[in-house]
């Protein structure tokens, strides 16, 4: 029963606001003044014509005359419409949470269960646990071969997967220094490219570029490290040199020319 709480809870919420808008409007703002001004033109009229200086065919012409434009006036033809258009506002205030409901119940699963949030703190601790004891092993273990490197990669995702980039790029680190290739490298030099630390990200790039030149990703990533050194022109020769040479359905095409307007 607790969604029949919430839409209780919501009605709640909305009820003040629909309240206010079919309550009677106040005569205030254009309106008011335009009856005002209409009301004292109607009581200069009247002295006019009780002073002798108006007849009644001249009172009576320009009595009309007032009330043809107050009549006129903008503010009063809108106003008949605004009390219409707050009812259907309010209206609308509690169809809209009740279609919600009704689709939610149509389309969605009432029958699941929440995850209560000690469940899902113990759950992050199982996993910070977990990491923390691969870190373990990966530490103790020989620091070459094929299996712990991919140790160390599988431990840098994990952690950047969690936000940790400092320890992202420890691990990232730790794995190319048992075998260095281009993609690795890329991930790493992003990572440190995202941190500020743009002298060992260029190391990496044209370490990894030296045997890779021709690599799409880590063009892009020399054209980032430019951009963000505040070099823009080499950053857009670089990025330029990318477009020309690459096929136009790269799905990386869109990200080069979009950081390319972006350039100042």
């Amino acid at each position: 029963m607790i969604w029949l709480l919430f839409l209780a809870m919501a009605a709640l919420a909305v009820a003040p606001l629909a309240f206010a808008l079919l309550r009677p409007p106040r005569l205030t703002g254009r309106l008011e003044a335009d009856r005002a001004l209409y009301r004292a033109q109607l009581a200069e009229l009247e002295r006019e014509r009780e002073s002798g200086r108006m007849d009644e065919a001249a009172h009576r012409a320009a009595v009309t005359e007032v009330q043809r434009r107050l009549l006129a006036s903008p503010a009063a033809a809108a106003a008949p419409g605004a009390g219409r258009g707050g009812a259907l506002l309010a209206a609308m205030l509690f169809l809209v949470p009740a279609l919600g409901f009704g689709l939610y119940l149509w389309r969605g699963h009432p029958e699941i269960p929440a995850a209560p949030y000690r469940e899902r703190a113990e759950a992050a601790a199982q996993d910070e646990a977990l990491l923390a004891m691969l870190r373990q092993r990966l530490e103790a273990a020989p620091q070459e071969g094929e299996a712990a490197r991919q140790g160390w990669i599988l431990l840098a995702n994990a952690e950047r997967g969690r936000g940790r980039t400092e320890a992202a790029i420890d691990a990232f680190a730790r794995a190319l220094s048992i075998r260095f290739d281009g993609p690795l490298a890329a991930e790493l030099a992003e990572l440190r490219i995202g941190q500020g630390e743009l002298d060992a990200a260029a190391a990496l790039l044209a370490r990894a570029l030296s045997a890779e030149p021709e690599a799409p990703r880590l063009r892009y990533l020399l054209g980032l490290l430019e951009a963000r050194a505040g070099r823009s022109e080499n950053a857009r020769a670089t990025w330029r040199a990318l477009l020309d040479q690459a096929p136009p359905d790269a799905p990386w095409r869109a990200l080069v020319e979009r950081r390319l307007q972006e350039l100042p």
